[in-house]
């Protein structure tokens, strides 16, 4: 949450047991958010910067229940946005005071009353529940998304910065628990690298076709990648500062980071990077879930606005 947590998105050192596989061949093209956001997001990478060293070492529409606010065109998000997901056939961004959802691909807007305040930064969908992160903890949904609960007693979770899950296992990053893994769609937590994922941000990318198969956004390292299901970890390159990472779910090869450097896309795995052209100010990103539309999200005032690609970003049109 730039501008109001300081160090509380400051990554610790992450340990690795290999060497970068490729540099990324270039930040984007275009700049990301030249608003006043930007320079609150300048001052938290470099606290993120301080704090990890070198960087080499990669250490729907609500019901009424929920009390939506419906038929929203640009959803209120607050003074930051963190998050933009692509579930089925919803669309949800979340930012520092609210979230909202779309059933009809970012044209209209409801505000999810239930997550008003919880400051969602991460974004996952289990077997059989949807999982919100934010500084005020872990949220869970059971009906769909449209209402959430804070999770208490056993499964509770501090301060959630990245969420990610495939069928029944979920991860969660936080910079006070470090990666921890869920191997029941996030009822119950243990530590898998109390040392990894402190500076995390927004979603982990879990493969379904095989769960300990990770990358992830950081804001101090670009991506990352894990093999093992976050026991550890190598530097994947694209932009610094990384807060936003998607990729097609037909084709987990085709990537595209958001960082404040710039933005980026590949087709090979993060092997090799292609600056990406995206509307000013984004710093969200999610494939739909046949991988035909690339979305992306941009703060404006406290409302987000959202635009879509089917074209890799050569053009955008704004929803």
């Amino acid at each position: 949450m730039p501008g109001t947590t300081g160090n509380r998105h400051a990554a610790e050192r992450t340990t690795t047991t290999r060497p970068v596989r490729r540099q990324p061949s270039g930040g984007a093209a275009a700049a990301i958010g030249r608003a006043p956001a930007r320079r609150r997001w300048l001052a938290v990478i470099a606290a993120v910067a301080a704090a990890a060293g070198v960087i080499g070492g990669v250490y729907a529409l609500s019901r009424g229940e929920d009390g939506a606010r419906g038929g929203e065109a640009a959803p209120f998000v607050g003074g930051d946005l963190h998050v933009l997901a692509s579930v089925e056939d919803r669309l949800y961004v979340g930012g520092h005071d609210g979230a909202a959802v779309s059933d009809d691909g970012g044209r209209s807007w409801a505000a999810l009353e239930s997550l008003r305040g919880a400051d969602p930064m991460g974004w996952a969908q289990t077997s059989d529940a949807m999982l919100v992160g934010g500084h005020p903890g872990l949220y869970r949904s059971t009906d769909n998304g449209t209402t959430f609960t804070k999770v208490s007693g056993e499964g509770a979770v501090p301060d959630v910065h990245a969420l990610g899950a495939a069928g029944d296992t979920a991860y969660l990053a936080s910079p006070q628990a470090g990666f921890l893994v869920s191997t029941d769609s996030g009822v119950t937590w243990r530590s898998r690298n109390a040392q990894v994922g402190r500076g995390f941000m927004g979603t982990i990318l879990v493969d379904p076709a095989d769960p300990r198969r990770l990358i992830a956004p950081d804001m101090a390292n670009g991506l990352v990648t894990s093999a093992d299901g976050g026991a550890t970890w190598t530097r994947l390159g694209g932009p610094g500062g990384a807060m936003a990472a998607a990729w097609d779910p037909a084709d987990t090869d085709r990537l595209v980071a958001i960082g404040m450097t710039g933005s980026a896309i590949s087709s090979d795995g993060g092997g090799t990077w292609t600056p990406l052209q995206v509307p000013d100010g984004t710093s969200a990103a999610a494939f739909s879930p046949d991988g035909g539309t690339l979305y992306v999200a941009a703060l404006d005032g406290d409302s987000a606005t959202t635009y879509a690609s089917t074209d890799d970003g050569k053009t955008w049109t704004k929803l």
